[in-house]
């Protein structure tokens, strides 16, 4: 008998196990290699016959412990075909235990690390060097590099898994990689080094460039960046494989350590431990090969893949030499920056992030991409080695686009293959792909085709996922024998989801490892379980769906092991992995859907918010993973009109992923990728996404191959107008693809920085007649000669269509050439910008520019600046630009521009009478002005001249100052940084009241040194408004300018800017205002007040009876507003964040209770304490306050609500008290509503507070049960955390609410009293209004209730909340009896059946019923109880049914359908119905698919409708035969207007502005997102109510301002104007802050992304300082340095330049 089997206690049980491996020697081959991968397995084997091997291999599995031969005993039984009479005995006997290894089962601990090894373990970092002969130790070396050599061939050799075909991993095709830096060792074009998908396999052109550097000292270190899946791991595998088969012959050693496993060394190790006892041990003398290897480190090459995820920080001391013990990470650092093994080559592979501090600045940095289309047909070309099998999987994958988005991943491309490979031979062609729909599906589908005998069991699925998932929580992603169970073992085996290798903490001590055959497979597993454990409840899923931001410059952390967690949860929320996980959970398809809800519901309210660029791109991820339409859909929507992503890597499957949401758009949308590394055949994924406008790329990564790669989709893309390719490195070869592409029809494109060439010009020169939309072409900064920029010009100016040619870096010879080519003179030449600065004309190449500028038709701006002209010659030029009748800017500066002077503005009006003169940063003197007058002549009637920045002085401007009669009617002038003195301002002052065309008077200072300054500026009205900025006025200077101001015309303006006002002057400047009666509003901004001063500015009211309104804001900006005669408002006082303190309350009160009428009192933000909240309260009853009251961060203590309730009762007049972030707690308010005890009338509370947020509805309207008057109205949103409640006194009861009765309440008992309460409290309720709640059933019960009492009921809203469908019914029930409703709006997420379903809304919560036609036929019927119904919004898909349903309802105002699909059909239906409804007052029928046919119908329909207020079509193909044919009638009575993205043009809105110019009601206008050009509105008569007009990306530019500007002043009421994402530079900015001191009522103006620069927002800043009301002036992404934007906020903290909106 055998002594094994002796010892096993079977002699049996044993010979039937030989014999049944023995028929299968391959398969237990693969076994021991995976339980024993530290084994030599080929030692000895040869000789002996099969029975013999397979006994000697079951002795090497017994021997290495309990846990692993269970494990192995469990494979035999789970992937072999055993007999059940062998099975149960072999289980019994061997497969049992408690999975946990005892010291005396522990595997053994074997004598190295590797295989290959023979002798016991030998340290060479302690043992002293051996002085041996240099033969022997060559000798010694070249054994070790034998010995390595095969090790590498042992390990890397690769047998497929259970289920693998042979060709699983023999299928390896090179990946796209591409240098970011310029150690690139090639002259590719655009840095990628493809290699040759189709090359031989022993050929590996990437692979061997790697290490090509041309540096031959120094750090010899390349980083290797890809995301997960990219094949990092495989190609370092593949680099030792390479190595092993001698093709990598430069290096004679290759050492691959994993980060994942140098992590488990707990202590300090030296290199040769390193190389030696944690890699592979030398046979003998590891001190003399050690030595070897450093005399030859340029032969050595250290691989370390994984460097994102080291654990160990690392300290900024190296290593002191190769024997010094070091963290792993430090000798990692040493070995990078050459201090030890110095000349080494290092290779380390990462995921995209910031990379740490221990690599070398120098470090090569190359990128890793995916497969494309090639490389994908390749890999499956080498996968499928059956013709057949090939052709099949070839055309699954060339008929589904999902699938080759998935493929371009190498890792998907492998699980995808592998799929098929088992898929293909059961399924008709095209069925196999639509079972691999998305990532997870894949996964899914792989995990089941896995299973050697076709079943799942569904423990060892979920044991091996909560496995996954405490690894990924707590870091780990090895496992060790201990951490898993022999039974899970064998299960991951079998599959062949685990892959086993050597594990070590530190010499000596090895073992071995368990992990997943991928990162992304254990986030898989890890999703699995939280969404199949019974442990897992949905609020602890919901918090696992969050979206990582992957910022590369700012992430500073270790990145993640959970990024793409949320994309497998999102995976498996979709319908298709519903019995799945039904399977897994073992519980019905309803639990799952509990779960799958919880995902859903998370990712819906990410889909809504405002998302950076890397977590847009995760989010599309995971709505693609769920395949819902719908989501999708919100999504698209949802997405800004301008998405820009910048600085993070981006593949093709991120491109993918986006399109296919975009395609859920209705609107068009920007895209702008700035410095993103982008993966070269990527722009093949917009393919076919007709939605994007605008397109613009700026990265140096952005080649030949990324050109011609845009080329295929471009001609795809219906509604491209404008194309960038800025900053890139695209030659020749790029352009002519991109030329041929742009022959469709592009208006824009940009091609600056591109450095171009000759050739690349010349091919653009010959496609450019045959673009005829083209309106601007940009080729700044390229590298061309004079010929080709000739020739480009001569084409460029008889192209009818181009409207401006930008050129630089080479004006100066085309200058020369000018006088000699003819043919640039040519009548057909068309107006061009024309900018040469920055070269080297001098005097009389700028003299021969100007000459030549009416010759070139140069119509709009020519720049001559730095160009080293001399200050004498400038005359010279004005002299020869005054022939230029139509020039419309030239600007010349002789030095370099200091903050606040000049800047660039291009006016581009078709009609130019003026000309703006730029003179700046000249040098320009007194004795210059008069000849500069002289060359000026009368020329400069409307126009502008900019004098800024010179040296004139007082003398200089007393002398302009006499010359300026002479000059003709300037629009502007600007003498700021002049060195003028205070008294010269008075002089101005004076002297300028005098001229009838002087409109705007601003003086300042930037800095003592430089002096005052002084920018006149057009504005309507007799007298300019007066800024005197940085200017030191002490008492007497202040009252000499008050004098001098009584002297002037009103009304007056006034706005004054001190470093520090003191309160002597403060008070020297009030006593002198009752003198003023023509000052309308005086301002003190940037100006440091004490807190004295505002109880000198709180009497004003006492001591100015004309002033209307006091404003202060932190103690730095205080607005003074005046009345006129005969007007009688009461006064309003606000002190926000003013430092009030207990001191400052009571003084402060006193002198505001000689207020006559004090309408709004503001003390928001101060610091009042609990002794001056207590001041206040109690001097409460003694203001007069007629309004409201604001209070915030005051801190409202338990025992001040009783005292502030007492007081709001004795406060006669108070109407409104708004309590913001006080403290307030829930039972405190319960306390203050129960002792309220006001006055008759009506009084609003608004609370607003954290916990209103997560109080829920139930528990809010408890609250309003304590209230002692009636409520008429309820407004509760949990996002803004703000409960409104208006309250009515003294309460008056309802008969019917005092008679109904509770016996049809089916509340439960503790719940009805409530309700009793309720209807009590709120039987005079009118709006009910609730935003973002969730409602319980509870809740929902309580509110049918309340809805069947609420007999005044007019206005109820319920938007974007959530309900089960039993909380629907209850909903239903309580609508139906509101018989007196007049609005109502709905916008729900419907729990419904254990899914959400996003299809339903207010038409099936009014029946209760699955949305259709027999649901809407109800749905009117429902509606025939609501007799007053006047407004009506939902979501609905059959508009037959619903305008069917209208026709009964001539008292329905206001239908809102939009954000459906009722596409030109339903819009001819609802045409129809119209017409019958004579009162209808608003629709709203915005982002349904509507075209020109059904707009065209509809507009004839809505001409009809002479009561409409509100129309609201936007995000539809309209087109301009709709607005045609809405301004043939718009109704007078229109209040609202919003066409938003409706493919309008200059045509449609130049007839709509015609239509609304004079319209008595109109409130609002939206016609964003069209590209209007110059068709911008122009009006004539105005609007006298005109509130908002948002105009955000219509492609408006300096041509329009002025048009616009004009009027915009001609609407007086205007509050928000909205012009971001247009084409606006400092002409406009100018326009626009002209009229602002005008628009009394403006709060905020958006100007985000435009090309506005420093000298613009200055003059909005100027324009601000005007228009006291303004609040905000968004400025974010305009062209302006952070230096220049911290300088402008310090003047003028109402310049927004944030990303965020404040």
């Amino acid at each position: 008998m055998d002594h094994v089997s002796f010892q096993l206690g079977t002699t049996n049980l044993w010979s039937w196990l030989v014999r049944l491996l023995s028929k299968d020697p391959e398969w237990l081959n693969a076994k021991v290699k995976f339980f024993l991968p530290k084994m030599d397995l080929s030692s000895g084997d040869e000789a002996q016959d099969t029975t013999q091997r397979v006994m000697l291999q079951l002795r090497r599995l017994h021997t290495q412990g309990r846990a692993t031969w269970q494990a192995f005993i469990h494979c035999v039984c789970m992937e072999l075909d055993v007999p059940l009479d062998l099975e149960v005995p072999l289980l019994s006997t061997w497969g049992h235990g408690d999975g946990k290894s005892s010291p005396q089962t522990s595997p053994l601990t074997l004598p190295s690390f590797f295989p290959g090894l023979k002798r016991p373990h030998q340290s060479c970092g302690s043992s002293p060097r051996l002085k041996q002969c240099k033969n022997h130790q060559l000798e010694l070396a070249r054994r070790y590099l034998k010995l390595l050599r095969t090790s590498a061939q042992q390990r890397y050799s690769r047998i497929p898994g259970p289920g693998q075909p042979l060709a699983f991993h023999q299928a390896y095709i090179p990946p796209i990689l591409q240098w970011s830096r310029t150690t690139a060792p090639f002259s590719a074009q655009d840095g990628a080094v493809v290699g040759d998908p189709k090359a031989e396999d022993d050929t590996d052109v990437s692979i061997r460039d790697l290490f090509s550097t041309r540096a031959d000292k120094g750090p010899r270190v390349t980083v290797l960046l890809g995301k997960a899946g990219m094949g990092k791991t495989t190609l370092a595998h593949r680099l030792c494989q390479r190595w092993a088969a001698g093709q990598l012959d430069r290096f004679q050693a290759l050492f691959l350590f994993e980060f994942r496993q140098l992590n488990l060394i707990t202590s300090s190790v030296t290199l040769p431990q390193l190389l030696f006892d944690l890699y592979l041990s030398p046979e003998a003398g590891p001190d003399s090969v050690f030595q070897y290897l450093e005399e030859h480190a340029g032969g050595v090459l250290l691989i370390f893949d994984g460097l994102d995820q080291a654990l160990h920080s690392h300290s900024s001391t190296e290593p002191e030499g190769p024997e010094a013990p070091s963290p792993a990470l430090a000798l990692f650092s040493g070995l990078c920056r050459g201090t030890i093994l110095p000349g080494c080559w290092v290779l380390a592979t990462s995921r995209p992030g910031k990379l740490p501090d221990c690599l070398p600045t120098e470090a090569a940095t190359v990128h890793m991409w995916g497969f494309d289309r090639p490389r994908v047909e390749e890999y499956v070309g080498r996968f499928f080695s059956d013709q057949e099998w090939q052709e099949a999987a070839l055309a699954e994958l060339r008929e589904n686009r999902h699938l080759q988005s998935m493929c371009a991943v190498p890792a998907l491309c492998q699980v995808t293959c592998l799929c098929l490979h088992h898929l293909l031979p059961g399924n008709s062609p095209g069925q196999s792909a639509a079972l691999l729909p998305t990532v997870t599906q894949n996964y899914v589908q792989m995990v089941s085709t896995l299973s050697p005998r076709g079943y799942l069991p569904p423990e060892s699925l979920l044991g091996l996922s909560e496995m996954a998932l405490r690894g990924l929580e707590t870091g780990k992603v090895i496992f060790s024998v201990g951490d898993i169970s022999p039974p899970m073992v064998a299960f991951g085996a079998a599959l062949g989801l685990l892959t086993s290798f050597c594990i070590c903490t530190g010499p000596g001590h090895q073992g071995i490892g368990y992990a997943f055959t991928h990162l992304s497979l254990q986030e898989f597993f890890a999703a699995l379980y939280l969404m199949a454990s019974p442990k897992v409840d949905k609020n602890v899923l919901a918090r696992h769906v969050t979206l990582n931001s992957r910022w590369v410059l700012r992430t500073k952390a270790r990145l993640g092991l959970l990024d793409h967690l949320p994309t497998f949860l999102a995976g498996l929320a979709s319908c298709a992995c519903r019995p799945f996980l039904s399977h897994v959970a073992q519980q019905d398809e309803m639990w799952v859907s509990d779960k799958q809800a919880a995902v859903m519901l998370a990712l819906r309210k990410l889909a809504i918010r405002r998302l950076t660029g890397p977590k847009v791109v995760a989010l599309c991820h995971c709505v693609g993973e769920t395949q819902e339409p719908e989501l999708a859909s919100l999504m698209a929507q949802s997405l800004p009109s301008h998405l820009s992503f910048h600085n993070f890597p981006l593949t093709y499957t991120d491109l993918s992923a986006l399109t296919n949401i975009l395609r859920h758009r209705n609107a068009s949308i920007h895209l702008d990728f700035e410095g993103c590394p982008l993966e070269p055949h990527c722009p093949e994924a917009l393919a076919g996404c007709k939605q994007i406008e605008n397109l613009s790329f700026k990265s140096r990564k952005c080649g030949d191959a990324f050109a011609e790669a845009l080329s295929k989709s471009l001609p795809t893309m219906e509604s491209l107008k404008k194309l960038g390719l800025a900053g890139c490195k695209i030659t020749a070869r790029g352009i002519s693809h991109l030329m041929q592409a742009l022959l469709i029809s592009r208006k824009t494109c940009c091609f600056q920085d591109n450095q171009l060439k000759d050739r690349a010009v010349l091919n653009i020169v010959e496609v450019l007649p045959s673009l005829p939309r083209l309106q601007k072409l940009d080729l700044s900064r390229s590298n061309v000669s004079v010929s080709t920029l000739l020739c480009l010009t001569k084409v460029a100016v008889t192209c009818p269509t181009v409207k401006m040619l930008q050129v630089s870096q080479g004006g100066t010879l085309w200058v020369q050439r000018l006088r000699g080519d003819p043919t640039l003179a040519a009548q057909d030449i068309r107006p061009l910008c024309l900018s040469l600065s920055g070269n080297q004309l001098d005097d009389e190449g700028c003299r021969l520019m100007a000459e030549a500028a009416s010759q070139l038709h140069i119509t709009r701006n020519l720049d001559l600046s730095n160009n080293g002209l001399s200050v004498d010659r400038v005359h010279c030029m004005l002299s020869a630009v005054n022939t230029c009748q139509n020039l419309a800017e030239l600007h010349i500066r002789l030095s370099a521009c200091v903050p606040g002077g000049g800047g660039h503005s291009y006016l581009c009006s078709e009609e130019l009478c003026f000309l703006l003169r730029r003179l700046t940063h000249c040098g320009l003197q007194a004795k210059h002005l008069e000849q500069l007058c002289r060359a000026l002549g009368g020329s400069c009637h409307h126009s502008h001249l900019d004098l800024s920045g010179n040296a004139l002085g007082d003398e200089g401007v007393a002398q302009l100052a006499q010359l300026l009669p002479g000059l003709g009617a300037l629009q502007s002038l600007n003498l700021s940084e002049n060195g003028l003195s205070l008294d010269t301002v008075f002089i101005l002052i004076q002297c300028f009241s005098t001229l009838q065309w002087l409109l705007h008077l601003d003086i300042g200072a930037h800095g003592a040194a430089q002096g005052p300054w002084a920018l006149l500026d057009p504005l309507l009205g007799p007298w300019p408004p007066l800024s005197l900025r940085q200017c030191q006025l002490e008492p007497l200077n202040l009252t000499r300018l008050c004098e001098t101001l009584e002297k002037c015309p009103g009304p007056l303006e006034v706005e004054l800017s001190f470093e520090v006002l003191s309160d002597q002057s403060l008070e020297t400047l009030l006593q002198h205002l009752p003198r003023l009666p023509q000052l309308s509003l005086l301002q003190l901004s940037q100006t440091r007040l004490s807190p004295k001063s505002l109880l000198l500015l709180a009497d004003l009211f006492s001591l100015c009876p004309r002033v209307q309104k006091v404003d202060i804001r932190s103690l730095y900006h205080m607005t003074l507003h005046f009345r006129s005669g005969e007007e009688h408002e009461g006064e309003c006082c606000g002190f926000t964040g003013c430092g009030l303190s207990q001191e400052h309350v009571e003084p402060l009160c006193w002198l505001l209770s000689k207020c006559e009428d004090l309408n709004q009192l503001d003390l928001s933000a101060n610091m009042l304490g609990d002794d001056g909240l207590r001041c206040l309260l109690e001097c409460l009853p003694q203001l007069p306050i007629s309004g409201s009251l604001e209070l915030s961060q005051c801190n409202l203590m338990p025992e001040h609500v009783p005292r502030l309730a007492t007081h709001l009762n004795q406060a006669l007049k108070l109407t409104a008290l708004t309590l913001t972030q006080c403290g307030l707690g829930l039972e405190q308010l319960i306390v203050l509503l129960s002792l309220l005890r006001c006055p008759v009338g009506l009084f609003t509370l608004r609370v607003e507070e954290p916990w209103v947020g997560k109080a829920g509805v139930l528990a809010l309207l408890r609250v309003c049960t304590q209230t002692s008057g009636n409520i008429t109205e309820i407004s509760i949103s949990e996002t803004q955390q703000q409960l409104c409640l208006q309250l009515e006194f003294p309460p008056q009861e309802n008969p019917e609410a005092v008679t109904l009765r509770l016996a049809h309440c089916d509340l439960e008992t503790h719940h009805s009293l409530l309700a009793g309460q309720l209807m009590e409290t709120c039987a005079r309720l009118q709006q009910l209004s609730l935003s973002q709640v969730n409602l319980c059933d509870s809740s929902s019960l309580l509110l049918k209730n309340l809805l069947v009492s609420l007999s005044e009921l007019k206005t109820f809203r319920l938007t974007s909340s959530c309900m089960s469908s039993k909380g629907l019914a209850h909903l239903t029930f309580g609508l139906r009896n509101c018989h007196h409703l007049e609005e109502l709006e709905g916008q729900l997420r419907l729990w419904q059946g254990g899914w959400w379903d996003f299809s339903l809304s207010l038409c099936s919560l009014m029946n209760h019923l699955p949305l259709g036609s027999s649901t809407l036929a109800m749905f009117t019927q429902g509606l025939s109880h609501m007799t007053l119904l006047q407004s009506l919004r939902g979501d609905v898909d059959n508009m037959t049914c619903v305008a069917g349903g209208l026709r009964q309802f001539s008292t329905v105002l206001s239908p809102s359908l939009s954000h459906n699909q009722i596409r030109d059909t339903g819009a001819q239906h609802l045409a129809a119905v119209l017409p019958g409804l004579p009162e209808l007052r608003k629709i709203d029928l915005s982002g349904n698919g509507i075209g020109p046919a059904g707009g065209t119908r509809l507009a004839e329909s809505l001409t009809l409708c002479r009561h409409l207020e509100e129309l609201m079509l936007g995000y539809n193909v309209l087109g301009d035969t709709t607005a045609l044919g809405l301004a043939q009638g718009l109704p007078c009575c229109l209040r609202v207007l919003h066409l938003p993205s409706s493919r309008l043009g200059p045509k449609g809105a130049l007839s709509l502005s015609q239509a609304l110019d004079g319209c008595p009601h109109v409130e609002e206008i939206s016609l964003a997102e069209n590209s209007l050009a110059r068709g911008v509105l122009h009006f004539c008569q105005g609007l006298p109510l005109l509130r908002q007009i948002d105009l955000v990306s219509c492609e408006i530019d300096n041509h329009t301002a002025k048009p616009l500007a004009a009027s915009l002043v001609l609407c007086p009421a205007l509050e928000e104007i909205l012009l971001s994402w247009n084409l606006l530079g400092d002409e406009a900015a100018a326009e626009l802050a002209r009229v602002l001191p005008q628009m009394g009522r403006l709060k905020r103006m958006d100007l985000e992304k435009n090309r506005i620069t420093a000298c613009g927002a200055w003059l909005l800043a100027e324009g601000l300082a005007q228009g006291s009301g303004i609040q905000v002036i968004r400025l974010w992404n305009n062209p302006i340095s952070p230096t220049m934007v911290q300088h402008l906020q310090s003047q003028e903290p109402r310049l927004d330049f944030a990303f965020f909106d404040k």
